[in-house]
């Protein structure tokens, strides 16, 4: 793979987890029933519906910035940890008959995340030592 190739890629798997994220930023913040009800159901409605946003919402802009992404990423990561474990335990993997759409999109930003985090450890393990 060349080094283009793997630019590419990366801008590929950096859009789809931040545009994600960005997207359910709108429904959280605007207080969705959806949101409300998933919050309300892990006990965290509403600090926890809109810290998440607010979380999600630096989490994209740093994945997006070329000396912050593995950062973004990391975060990104955590996050959807978060919501993978919540579906998983608390919530179920189809959320409102929405057919597994939230529970999906968590493990597709997961993947770009951790894609990402891989494959940026030596930028990450500098960051570190310095």
């Amino acid at each position: 793979m060349t080094d283009q190739q793997k630019h590419i890629g990366g801008w590929i798997l950096r859009g789809i987890a931040a545009v994600i994220m960005l997207q359910t930023l709108f429904f959280k913040f605007s207080g969705a029933a959806e949101s409300i009800y998933i919050f309300s159901r892990l006990g965290m409605e509403p600090w926890g519906r809109i810290g998440t946003g607010v979380l999600e919402f630096i989490a994209s802009v740093l994945i997006l910035l070329p000396k912050t992404k593995v950062f973004g990423a990391l975060m990104g990561l955590g996050l959807m940890a978060g919501a993978i474990f919540f579906h998983l335990t608390n919530l179920g993997i189809v959320v409102q008959n929405d057919q597994g759409k939230l529970f999906g999109m968590a493990l597709l930003v997961f993947a770009c995340c951790l894609i990402l985090t891989v494959g940026n450890r030596r930028q990450l393990l500098s960051l570190i030592k310095k």
